[in-house]
């Protein structure tokens, strides 16, 4: 496709820009300075990786988490003549969301530490590549009703849901029986213990966990992958962003991750996207929305691979996705309590206080003794997540699930 040769570059945030998105994001805008102005970027503690970001990509703006890492990261900045001008804590996160300048924000912090400056955006009306998925499992509603009020292109970057926007008619994210659609097929690769015996499970350590066959991600990511709550997770992002009830969504396991999802019409037609698991092609189809652009992603060799495989999924294995499906019908605040649960569980199995086999047990302890109810505001959402979090630390802390 040739470019038009003047273009105003789209101004971009990306919040979370040290982890895989963020770099991967970092990537596929450096391949084309003429479309895209890297404008501001924000990582939590990461100063140094940061600085270097930086450096190389010259933004106008950076966020840290606190005062302190801010003025660390201003001396780097200096000592390197990078003129990014240095914000900390939240108010930086929303400050960056919401500019004017801003055209398009890349939503990349992990769990629910992105769900204010997430929602902002989506209220300032930007553009919005949504990878963060808690925003919408937590505040499905209220996030919902902001992109609608505010006009928000709001572009998954969820390779799934990505994969199923691209098999819908052009701007089908809502709505999913007006346009004939019978099921969204999720797929998910079952991590690196599909096929483990379940007795070997106990002994799984973190390093384990994090080695996803696939796929190349953050350690609270992978090990999501490894439970499959992170597929438990995108059946309710894919209920709030294609308005599917939850027994239009199923999950199928599918170990080469090359089908990134499908969707079945009421004709009998299966629509689905293909692609090497390379997270470049959803951030590239995202950014350049309507058109497309080279992501850097090697072509798809389907003779080379032989064969694709798909199965279903044992719920046995993976409590994770039969939960969720209850948490759907739960509705109101259950969402939240869920992935504040699961945030906890992951943070402790991964510094040791949890084994792996005990991650859901805590989840399910948490929805059980934390009531839900309705959403009314965000603070609602916010105290949900409050009290699921302390529930968990306790139990965690009280060892009754340190037993395998």
């Amino acid at each position: 496709m040739t470019e038009p040769r003047c273009r105003v570059p789209t101004r971009i945030a990306i919040l979370g820009a040290t982890g895989s998105i963020g770099r991967s994001t970092l990537d596929v805008a450096a391949r084309h300075p003429e479309r895209f102005e890297v404008f501001a970027l924000t990582a939590h503690s990461q100063i140094a990786e940061l600085a270097q970001l930086c450096a190389v990509h010259r933004p106008r703006y950076a966020v840290v988490a606190d005062a302190g890492q801010a003025g660390a990261l201003a001396a780097e900045l200096a000592a390197t003549g990078t003129s990014t001008r240095v914000l900390a804590g939240e108010p930086g996160l929303l400050e960056v969301a919401t500019m004017p300048e801003i055209d398009c924000v890349m939503a990349a912090i992990v769990g629910a530490a992105g769900l204010r400056p997430t929602l902002s955006a989506a209220q300032a009306g930007k553009k919005l590549l949504l990878a963060n998925k808690e925003a919408l499992v937590m505040a499905g509603p209220i996030f919902m009703a902001a992109v609608r009020a505010n006009g928000v292109t709001l572009l998954p970057i969820d390779s799934e849901h990505n994969a199923i926007f691209q098999c819908l008619p052009a701007g089908g994210t809502s709505h999913i029986e007006r346009v004939g659609v019978r099921r969204i097929l999720l797929t998910g690769s079952g991590g690196p213990f599909r096929t483990r015996r379940l007795a070997d499970l106990a002994a799984v350590t973190p390093d384990e966990a994090c080695a996803h066959p696939n796929w190349t991600m953050g350690r609270k990511i992978s090990v999501d992958s490894a439970t499959m709550m992170n597929k438990a997770l995108e059946i309710v992002e894919a209920h709030w962003l294609f308005d599917a009830a939850p027994e239009r969504i199923e999950v199928v396991v599918h170990p080469q991750s090359v089908v990134h999802s499908m969707v079945e019409y009421e004709d009998g037609s299966v629509i689905a996207q293909l692609g090497n698991p390379d997270m470049r092609t959803p951030i590239a189809q995202a950014l350049a929305y309507p058109e497309r652009i080279a992501a850097g992603v090697q072509p798809l060799d389907l003779a080379a691979l032989g064969a694709l495989t798909f199965e279903r999924p044992d719920f046995e294995r993976f409590r994770a996705l039969a939960l969720a499906y209850d948490v759907l019908r739960a509705g109101g605040t259950t969402p939240a309590v869920f992935n504040a649960a699961n945030e906890v569980a992951v943070a402790a199995f991964l510094g040791g206080a949890l084994p792996f086999t005990r991650i859901t047990a805590l989840i399910e302890a948490v929805l059980a003794g934390v009531p839900a109810g309705p959403i009314r505001g965000l603070e609602d959402v916010l105290e949900a997540d409050r009290a699921a979090r302390a529930y968990a630390h306790a139990a965690v802390q009280s060892g009754m699930l340190r037993s395998a």
